[in-house]
């Protein structure tokens, strides 16, 4: 399934690469939208193998959203990918790494994904997708958790939301494994099925000052989710199965 995911990956990039020559307007949707159609190809993929099983029908509510600040947790790698399957239009803040990744990197500059690289190029460039009436998702906690059931919320999402005037949407992401989460090696097998539910949270303004937006974050999280990664995860056995489930 890796192997299946880096060539669709490998070859998305290289087949978005004459956007270049198209204008922005045109080619970030159409980009956004090519990787979100990757991201739930694979996803469908692994669900029908027996590999996963997924609950992200609740996400489809702010497929249609514009102007929103996305703040999910973030347990493991695969987090992304979830949210991005059911919302075509997101712009994601990305790691400078991935910009020269071979697997990711053109996609996502041409998609028009936000780079932490340096981090005042970085907040006016989050602040202007927003103004621009876009959906900008942000894993408030800066990494992959390390301790449950979130790591401590950094500031910088009740900053951006709050010059951009826009809401704070957040996203409770849970798992029953902790595959692909901080530490774990990549090619080390998980215990198979993966159970993966990703579910819209309550939604913040960003009228208050910055640490007591981000306090109320932080005390959410910590109230909502008992374990991001919980063995003990079960998804409702009647709800419908498939690439849209």
């Amino acid at each position: 399934m890796l192997c299946w995911l880096g060539g669709m990956l490998l070859l998305g990039n290289i087949l978005v690469l004459p956007l270049l020559l198209a204008p922005r307007r045109w080619r970030q949707p159409l980009v956004q939208w090519a990787i979100s159609a990757v991201c739930r190809c694979f996803l469908a993929g692994a669900q029908a193998s027996g590999l996963m099983q997924l609950d992200l029908r609740a996400l489809d509510r702010l497929a249609g959203r514009k102007q929103l600040l996305l703040v999910p947790n973030h347990p493991s790698m695969i987090d992304a990918f979830l949210v991005l399957s059911r919302i075509p239009h997101a712009v994601c803040l990305m790691k400078a790494s991935i910009s020269s990744n071979m697997f990711l990197g053109a996609g996502a500059y041409l998609a028009g994904y936000v780079s932490n690289r340096f981090p005042e190029q970085m907040f006016r460039a989050a602040i202007r997708t927003l103004q621009q009436g876009n959906v900008l998702m942000i894993f408030p906690e800066g990494t992959r958790t390390t301790r449950q059931p979130v790591n401590e919320i950094g500031g910088s999402v009740a900053l951006i939301a709050r010059k951009a005037a826009v809401p704070l949407q957040t996203i409770i992401i849970t798992t029953n494994s902790p595959y692909l989460s901080k530490g774990w090696k990549i090619w080390r097998p998980p215990v198979f099925p993966l159970i993966y539910r990703a579910v819209p949270g309550q939604e913040f303004s960003a009228q208050a000052p910055r640490d007591e937006t981000t306090r109320c974050l932080q005390q959410y999280f910590e109230h909502t989710i008992r374990l991001s990664i919980d063995p003990a995860l079960q998804l409702n056995q009647d709800a419908p199965r498939g690439p849209h489930s």
